[in-house]
């Protein structure tokens, strides 16, 4: 089996400076572009057979643009959502910080923010929707995953197995595209953030 693991395009969030994540924006016009990029470059180079997608706006209009160039199934899957920023959500970061500030030493990895989700419990939830991948969609050649930032992140610990407290953090840019293979007892990592695509109209050009 192979996972394609995909971030969303640019979304209006970016560009506002505010806290996202759970806040529902929608792609931004150049958001819509790179998405469009990245389903050609997949559709010619690694088509998936099955789409699994995040239902925030951003990451759900992506699938659906590689749906539309791929013709296979999507399938909304909740636990895909990126972490719950609670109370944070919509806020601009210079009115979260008067309003909602850090601890001195930073929030502990069990305390969840108010009205939000833990960095432990996003994690199990990350661990926990790979391994439903895994169980449930392993008789399909190549699964694309549609999801977030961090949420990628945390996927890619529970792909290599790290442990729940590290200080890694995989980065992935806009339409940022993973392939990983599990072949056996092997957990092969084929590439990262992969954004190739974005340039290739330009190059054309």
């Amino acid at each position: 089996m192979e996972l394609l693991i995909i971030r969303h395009g640019e979304s209006e969030a970016d560009l506002l400076g505010v806290h996202e994540v759970r806040a529902d924006f929608p792609l931004t016009e150049i958001g819509e572009k790179q998405a469009k990029r990245m389903a050609a470059f997949i559709e010619q180079h690694y088509p998936p057979t099955i789409i699994l997608s995040s239902p925030l706006i951003r990451a759900n209009r992506t699938a659906s643009i590689l749906q539309q160039s791929i013709n296979c199934e999507l399938i909304i899957e909740p636990d895909l959502l990126e972490f719950n920023n609670g109370v944070l959500a919509g806020l601009s970061r210079e009115e979260a910080a008067i309003k909602y500030p850090l601890p001195k030493d930073g929030r502990p990895a069990h305390i969840p923010i108010q009205d939000g989700e833990s960095d432990l419990e996003f994690r199990f939830r990350a661990d926990n929707i790979f391994h439903k991948v895994f169980f449930d969609y392993q008789e399909y050649e190549r699964v694309a995953i549609v999801s977030h930032g961090g949420t990628i992140s945390n996927l890619l610990k529970a792909f290599l197995k790290q442990p729940m407290n590290n200080e890694f953090i995989f980065a992935t840019g806009d339409t940022g595209i993973h392939l990983l293979e599990i072949k056996g007892n092997h957990r092969i990592i084929r590439f990262l953030n992969k954004q190739e695509h974005l340039h290739m109209e330009e190059d054309k050009g």
